[in-house]
């Protein structure tokens, strides 16, 4: 047996995932913090921001429902599910009347359509986007929670037990490190149940879950809007800065 491909057969399957998308993760992530880092202190850009993920949580909780009976309903560990919390923010920042005139974005459709197909084709696929998504709300979303706590405080806005508008970070009574503990493991478990080439296609759909996520992060407009306002507010700034400089020195 090739000693390599015994090393990799022994790592947990989450492991395995982990490794596989280790680069196109690190440029997700780095889109994540330049795009919604700036909703750290713009309400409107990170609403921008949960609106288009909202539809993404939202299907994989109804197939969740309809795949119950599934390996992938083995992934519906209690306490993990946003789609609740996602439309309490969202009616926080856009209003009570928000789904009304709610219209996915074409990125957004595109990646509900590809959704679609897994589940009509390759339910098992799902599990990807489940896993990966679930627990980057419960890591990643847990940074964004905490600096936008602290600007908060720094700009005389809520406390931790604050979650007005920031429902989707917050998971009640439910402790995150045992959630994600549990999440993985039920990963772990359900990909020890497929067979080899199902486990593959799993990893490699791994890697489409940064892919798309990248694609619609990218349509946040608001973030560009902000942060060309700070550029122009930086370069006033200098300039002011310059004017007086010449005034007292020149």
């Amino acid at each position: 047996m090739d000693p390599q491909h015994s090393e990799v057969d022994s790592l947990p399957f989450t492991k395995q995932m982990r490794k596989a998308t280790r680069d196109v993760h690190n440029i997700s992530d780095a889109l994540i913090n330049a795009k919604l880092g700036i909703a750290l202190s713009d309400s409107g850009v990170w609403a921008e921001g949960l609106l288009v993920f909202y539809d993404i949580f939202r299907y994989l909780e109804e197939a969740l429902d309809r795949l119950s009976d599934s390996l992938v309903g083995e992934l519906d560990v209690e306490g993990m599910r946003r789609r609740s919390a996602f439309e309490a923010d969202l009616g926080f920042y856009l209003g009570a009347d928000w789904q009304r005139t709610h219209e996915p974005r074409p990125a957004v459709r595109g990646y509900l359509s590809h959704l679609e197909q897994l589940e009509e084709e390759q339910p098992h696929l799902l599990m990807a986007y489940i896993y990966h998504l679930y627990m980057g709300m419960l890591s990643g979303g847990q940074v964004l929670r905490r600096k936008r706590q602290l600007v908060g405080k720094l700009f005389g806005g809520g406390g931790e037990s604050d979650t007005a508008g920031n429902a989707v970070t917050y998971y009640g009574s439910h402790e995150i490190r045992q959630l994600k503990t549990r999440l993985a493991a039920a990963m772990n478990a359900a990909a020890h149940q497929l067979d080899d080439v199902t486990r593959s296609q799993l990893i490699a759909e791994s890697r489409q879950v940064f892919v798309r996520n990248n694609e619609i992060v990218a349509t946040v407009q608001g973030a560009n809007r902000v942060l060309v306002q700070k550029l122009t507010n930086l370069a006033v700034v200098c300039g002011i800065l310059a004017f007086a400089y010449w005034l007292l020195f020149m």
